[in-house]
């Protein structure tokens, strides 16, 4: 009883400065009860009972665990809410062989280096001299499992711990002051600091735990990844003569007709198609081709169907435009005086409403169909629109373009015949004179009979093609000529305005008929005597002087590409045949000069401008 008595006096010596007297029983009490710590030890009533408490808790011992809400993984009664500002009181904790004191709480708290990766070890320093393996395991076993404790000759230790969340309650216990039993010496007390250590163990467990998760992770993904791939596509069989049989009814059918051309094509790209297999192929491309008259038909139906729903919504939108009509007249006839005055100001107002409403919707409906209406109008007009010649001769180059390709397919067909018959011909010589082969040359008989149609068929082809191509020469020869009347027609409507500037009123209405009469009288003057004429631009008199300047300081003639290459530096729009007409309307001013003899013949512009001034 004296040492327990000696020991309650030592504490209330040490805890002088927490201004709580130890012998006042509820005061302890309520302090830690507060902070979830059970008083184990001391007189007065338990506030927490031992079926709370942590399993295997022996209350002979006297321990008093830290029980503290801020710990991680503890959570044994709900603590009060506290304020942020006001710090955490610690509280004394006794143990069987020592007793650990807590620091002043007006000092800062110590402080931790960064927690490592999977930190399940902690460095204890500080640590009273005398204190043994035993002594520190009976402190931090309250903490949680304690799997090795590697202590130092000099006052440290490590502790490691078999799960990370006790190294937290560990932590906790930083900054107390151990005293070992009641002893006063020096070797039997010290103020233990506990921070993460860094262990090899830790780091190796927690790449391993990275490691087994990163793997879940990527075992889900690939299950997700398969649970979301398409299905493979179904492996396509190497060609023989059954499969190739197999396809061609395939071919022919609608239904299996897109399955069909994916086999077709893999044994093309395969190359599949030689001297022998080509009769088979051909045959096989024939029947895919024979399927575009069938989507055109589908395509011209589909159409068919969405121009006969255009017009069904038409007439919808015209039925409901019609009602709309029908409630505006409604509206319209209840606001005439002679209705108007039997309804309330509530009414009146609510009809006005309605009917603002009924207008908008009708307006907005009627828009919508206006648009419909014009661009039904402006298909219309786009397909009365009258060709032009260059649109005709366009037509005219895809008419003998398709000649040409059935031109070519009759010739492919009909050198497919002819190695049918050189086939059957060669296994004729083979066999002997059976029925096969009477059959075999009724066969080729027929080939002949259809190989003499064809070639009629080719002839007749021939003929109209050259007789499409000689009016395609015809109608641009044509174009040709109206464009060189339009030419001239112009330059000289031009000429005579310049030269009756300043004659009056009436003569540039004479020069024009006159122009107009020379025009039908020459009308089959050379082009190019026609494009002669005055500068039309500001722009040609600028390469005017640019190209007499150049052709000066070369007397000897420059050839066109030389001086096109020159001009294009100043202006890339340029080209060599703006500049050869340009001067080609002046010459006067330039001439054209051969040079050379045989290969070595080249053609070179001069510049004579000053001749022809001398001459003037």
């Amino acid at each position: 009883m004296a040492s327990t008595a000696d020991s309650v006096g030592n504490i209330g010596a040490e805890q002088s400065h927490l201004n709580v007297h130890v012998a006042d029983p509820g005061a302890w009490a309520t302090a830690m009860n507060n902070l979830g710590i059970v008083p184990m030890g001391l007189t007065g009533q338990q506030l927490v009972s031992d079926s709370i408490c942590i399993q295997g808790f022996d209350p002979s011992l006297g321990i008093i665990g830290p029980i503290n809400p801020m710990m991680a993984g503890i959570s044994l009664v709900p603590p009060p809410p506290v304020p942020p500002e006001l710090p955490v009181i610690k509280e004394i904790i006794h143990s069987k062989s020592c007793t650990l004191f807590p620091q002043n709480p007006n000092l800062p708290p110590p402080s931790t280096r960064e927690r490592p990766p999977g930190c399940k070890t902690v460095f204890v320093g500080g640590l009273p001299e005398n204190a043994s393996e035993e002594i520190i395991r009976e402190v931090f076993d309250q903490c949680g499992e304690i799997v090795a404790i590697r202590k130092s000759k000099k006052n440290f230790c490590h502790i490691r711990f078999s799960e990370e969340f006790m190294v937290d309650k560990a932590i906790y216990l930083s900054g107390y002051r151990m005293r070992i039993g009641s002893s006063t010496d020096k070797k039997d007390s010290g103020r233990i600091h506990v921070d993460f250590a860094q262990a090899r163990d830790d780091l190796y467990e927690w790449e391993c735990k990275q490691r087994l998760l990163a793997r879940e992770e990527r075992h889900r993904r690939k299950v997700q990844e398969d649970r979301l791939r398409p299905p493979s596509p179904t492996p396509i069989m190497h060609y023989s003569e059954h499969e190739a049989g197999l396809l061609a009814d395939k071919l022919k059918d609608d239904n299996k007709f897109t399955d069909g051309t994916a086999v077709l094509l893999t044994w093309i790209e395969r190359g599949e198609v030689n001297r022998r297999t080509a009769n088979h192929f051909y045959s096989m491309i024939q029947s895919a081709n024979s399927h575009v008259r069938r989507l055109m038909n589908e395509k011209a139906q589909h159409e068919e169907e969405m121009e006969l729903a255009k017009e069904h919504f038409k007439n919808a939108l015209m039925a409901i435009l019609t009602q709309f009509e029908q409630i505006t007249s409604v509206f319209t006839a209840a606001t005439r005086q002679k209705a108007w005055d039997h309804f309330s100001k509530a009414q009146r107002k609510n009809i006005d409403i309605w009917r603002k409403q009924c207008e908008e919707l009708r307006n907005a409906h009627s828009e919508e169909i206006m648009g419909i209406r014009r661009e039904e109008e402006m298909e219309m007009s786009d397909d009365d629109c009258e060709e032009n010649p260059c649109k005709k001769i366009r037509t005219e180059d895809s008419a003998v373009a398709a000649l040409r390709e059935q031109n070519d397919s009759l010739r492919w067909q009909l050198d497919a015949y002819r190695n049918e018959v050189e086939l059957l011909k060669k296994e004729q010589g083979r066999a002997y004179r059976t029925d096969e082969d009477h059959a075999n040359q009724q066969q080729i008989g027929f080939l002949q009979q259809s190989m003499q149609s064809m070639q009629q068929q080719l002839l007749s082809l021939q003929e109209e093609l050259k007789s499409k191509e000689e009016e395609l020469e015809r109608a641009r020869e044509e174009q040709r000529c109206l464009e060189g009347e339009v030419l001239a027609l112009r330059e000289k409507l031009l000429n005579s305005v310049y030269s009756t500037e300043g004659t009056g009123n009436d003569s540039p209405e004479k020069g024009v008929n006159g122009c107009a009469v020379n025009h039908y009288q020459h009308r089959e003057k050379n082009s190019e005597v026609a494009m002669r004429g005055p500068l039309r631009s500001e722009k040609e008199a600028l390469l005017l002087g640019i190209i007499s300047t150049f052709l000066h300081v070369h007397p000897f003639g420059a050839n066109i590409e030389y001086l096109w290459s020159y001009i294009q530096r100043l202006d890339t729009k340029i080209s060599a045949g703006d500049l050869e007409r340009l001067m080609v309307r002046l010459p006067n001013m330039f001439k054209q000069e051969f040079s050379g003899v045989g290969a070595t013949l080249e053609k070179r512009w001069k510049f004579c401008g000053f001749e022809g001034l001398s001459s003037a």
